[in-house]
């Protein structure tokens, strides 16, 4: 059956500009993930030195005196749920959406608390999932999966947006002081480079040094934005805060209630940041793949249609030959 070439000049042509769109995609998130980058790497020094102040200021220990840090028996879990707001950005909301799922169908061990010590308080009633979303994409996993939404917020996309990250994190806040919620984790994206994006889930309420340990010792590990003195400093232990070497204002007690809530609102600015250049790094692969495919695609077409151009001209030729031999 003859070849359609016009067919084909059409198909060309669609993929061609297909291409043009996911190339222009491309760029633009490269522009805004080299932004992003660097505001989530600029901020992880700042999220170091937070933690290194909170433990100079006082000895604070779970279950002490300051409401943050009170550790009980979880009945009601929150879930801060980071996610994009839009699609086209390869499989960043499923690998997330995944890793929440999976913590959740174990709920009992998520709802456990990790002492410093090493010891653990066990949840001791049958516990409530409630998810909050940064991202329009979250909802659909509340949906799906049939967890209250508490709330969505999809104006929230990085370095511009703190004073929305202090009033949501205010928000949750309020909620554990008054028992609505007994543990507050944050499910999010932390980004390692443009190749390589980890969802994970961290507990910001109540403050645990066990979690902020590990949150930031992960974020040490890989500190790039931070001048090799800064760097060397802080393995050194030799960028301190010497709690004696200060007179507190109005008193020591007061500083600590103010810095609690600093810090979680620091940890929750600092994982949407991390999850938003995981997500335009992740959106700039998936439009790079898409143009490399359009590319590949355009090629395959191009040689159909060179083959198909070059039977028509053949037939015509054997036609115009057997045309001639007829008349002779």
């Amino acid at each position: 059956m003859a070849i359609n070439t016009k067919a084909i000049k059409n198909r060309i042509k669609s993929v061609t500009n297909t291409k043009k769109i996911t190339k222009a995609m491309e760029m633009v998130s490269a522009s805004k993930m080299r932004k992003s980058v660097e505001a989530a790497l600029n901020t992880r020094t700042y999220a170091t030195m937070a933690r290194d102040l909170l433990i100079h200021l006082s000895q604070v220990e779970e279950g002490s005196k300051y409401e943050l840090l009170a550790t009980r028996p979880v009945k009601n879990i929150l879930v801060v749920l980071v996610s994009s707001n839009r699609g086209l950005c390869g499989s960043f909301n499923a690998n997330i959406f995944r890793k929440t799922i999976k913590a959740l169908q174990n709920k009992n061990e998520l709802a456990k608390h990790i002492l410093s010590d090493g010891k653990e308080i066990l949840p001791e009633a049958d516990i409530k999932v409630s998810i909050l979303g940064i991202g329009k994409k979250s909802m659909s996993l509340a949906k799906r999966e049939g967890y209250e939404l508490v709330q969505i917020f999809e104006d929230i996309n990085g370095n511009e947006d703190f004073e929305k990250v202090v009033s949501v994190s205010k928000n949750f806040i309020k909620d554990f002081k008054e028992n609505k919620y007994d543990k507050v984790v944050v499910a999010y994206t932390d980004y390692k480079s443009s190749l390589n994006q980890v969802p994970k889930l961290r507990q910001l309420l109540p403050v645990s040094s066990y979690d902020l340990d590990k949150m930031l010792d992960e974020l040490g590990r890989d500190i790039d934005s931070v001048s090799q003195q800064t760097k060397e400093e802080i393995k050194d232990g030799t960028v301190d805060f010497d709690a004696n070497a200060y007179i507190f204002e109005p008193n020591e007690n007061e500083i600590v209630e103010y810095v609690l809530p600093k810090l979680v609102e620091v940890q929750l600015f600092q994982a949407i940041l991390e999850s938003s250049a995981s997500e335009h790094s992740a959106r700039m692969m998936a439009m790079r793949n898409a143009s490399d495919a359009a590319r590949d695609m355009i090629e395959e077409l191009n040689l159909t249609f060179n083959k198909a151009r070059q039977a028509s001209i053949t037939q015509e030729i054997a036609e115009i030959a057997g045309g001639a031999a007829a008349l002779e």
